[in-house]
C-alpha cells in the first residue's frame, strides 16, 4: 500500500505582480523522505517553502502538510514543522543557549525535553553557547538554526537554501546532520541551487520558472540522460567555448568549471575529430574526455538553456570551481 503523503501540493499557482513565481505544482513527498527542491535563483523555491510552511498564500491551488490544509490550519501546522529560511533571523544579541531556550518556550517545550534530537547537532555548539548568535561563523549559524528548528521535534522540516554561502566543510556536516534527522523519520524539505546536493536527496524535482522539470530519484534523472557527454579542455578556454557551440555535430555546450561539457547525439560526435576540429581553430593542448552526466547536465538538457548551452539564471555566486557545487 503506497504511503499517504506527509506533504502534498495540487496546482500551486503564485504571482509577485507579472511575475509568475509558481506556475501550478503538482506533488507529494512521503513521510520520513529527504525531497530536495532544485534549481537556480528565482526558480520559485523560495515561495513554495514559505507556502507550505504557511508563512504565504497561494493565488490558486492546495497543500496539505500532515494531512492539514496550509490554508485553513496554519496554526496547526505551525506546531508540526520546523521552518529554517535562507537567511539567518535567530535574534542576534541572543546568546546561543538563549535562542534555544526562547524557541522552545515558543513551543510549549523544553529544550531538555527534546535535547536527545539535536544533541549531536548541539554538541558542536555547546563550547560557544554563551556567545551571541550574530557573532557566529556562517556554519555555526547553520547549526544554531537547524537547532531551533527541532527543538520542538517536528514531523516535518522546511529548509530554504540552508548552505548558501557556507564554506564546503560546513556543507557536507549539515547534509550528514540531515541524514541523522532521516533516520528520525523527520521529513525534509529542502530547497538548493546548488546541484552537487541533490545527490544527498531521496528524490528532487527540478524547478525553473515555477514549474517542475522532472521529479524523481537523482539516479533515475541522471538514467534518463540520453546524449553522449564529452569533457573537453586546453589552452584559451574562452575562446574555445564559443567555437565549440559552433561545431555542427554538438548539440549543446557550455562552460563546466576547468573543463566545457559538450553534449551530442548518440554516436554522432568523434572524439578525434573534435580535437582536431578545436586544432584546426588554433587551440593547442586538446583534450576530449568522455564523461558520465550529472544532475546539472540533465537541468541544462531538459531547460530552454540546454540548447544554447547557457543555463537559464545562470549565477556563479558561491560556485566553487570543477563545476562540484556550481548554481546552475
Amino acid at each position: 500500500m503506497k504511503a499517504v503523503a506527509m506533504v502534498e501540493a495540487r496546482g500551486l499557482k503564485r504571482r509577485y505582480g507579472e511575475v509568475e513565481a509558481l506556475a501550478g505544482i503538482d506533488f507529494g513527498v512521503e513521510p520520513g523522505e529527504v525531497f530536495g527542491l532544485i534549481g537556480p535563483d528565482g526558480a520559485g523555491k523560495t515561495t513554495l517553502v514559505r507556502i507550505l510552511a504557511t508563512l504565504l498564500l497561494p493565488d490558486e491551488g492546495s497543500a496539505w502538510v500532515d494531512g492539514l490544509d496550509v490554508a485553513a490550519a496554519a496554526a496547526a501546522i505551525r506546531s508540526r514543522v520546523g521552518y529554517v529560511p535562507g537567511r539567518f533571523s535567530l535574534y542576534q544579541d541572543l546568546s546561543v543557549e538563549e535562542n534555544l531556550k526562547f524557541f522552545a518556550t515558543l513551543f510549549g517545550t523544553t529544550v531538555e525535553e527534546n535535547y536527545s534530537l539535536v544533541a549531536d547537532i548541539y554538541g558542536r555548539l555547546e563550547p560557544f553557547k554563551r556567545r551571541k548568535a550574530g557573532a557566529l561563523s556562517g556554519g555555526m549559524k547553520q547549526k544554531l538554526a537547524l537547532c531551533c528548528a527541532l527543538i520542538h521535534r517536528p514531523k516535518v522540516l522546511f529548509l530554504d537554501e540552508p548552505t548558501t554561502g557556507v564554506d564546503p566543510v560546513s556543507r557536507k556536516e549539515f547534509w550528514e546532520m540531515l541524514g541523522e534527522l532521516k533516520d528520525e523519520g523527520i521529513t525534509v524539505i529542502v530547497s538548493t541551487p546548488y546541484m552537487d546536493e541533490a545527490g544527498r536527496c531521496d528524490r528532487i524535482a527540478l524547478i525553473q520558472g515555477g514549474r517542475f522539470l522532472d521529479v524523481d530519484a537523482p539516479a533515475a534523472i541522471v538514467g534518463r540522460y540520453s546524449k553522449e557527454l564529452y569533457a573537453v579542455r586546453g589552452e584559451r578556454m574562452s575562446a574555445m567555448l564559443a567555437d565549440l557551440r559552433a561545431y555542427g555535430k554538438a548539440v549543446s555546450c557550455f562552460a563546466f568549471g576547468e573543463s566545457h561539457h559538450v553534449a551530442a547525439e548518440p554516436g554522432a560526435l568523434d572524439p578525434g575529430e573534435l580535437a582536431a576540429y578545436l586544432a584546426a581553430k588554433g587551440h593547442a593542448g586538446v583534450e576530449v574526455e568522455r564523461v558520465p552526466p550529472t544532475i546539472e547536465d540533465c537541468f541544462l538538457d531538459v531547460t530552454a538553456g540546454g540548447a544554447s548551452g547557457r543555463a537559464p539564471g545562470a549565477s556563479s555566486r558561491g560556485a566553487p570551481r570543477g563545476g562540484r557545487g556550481r548554481k546552475p
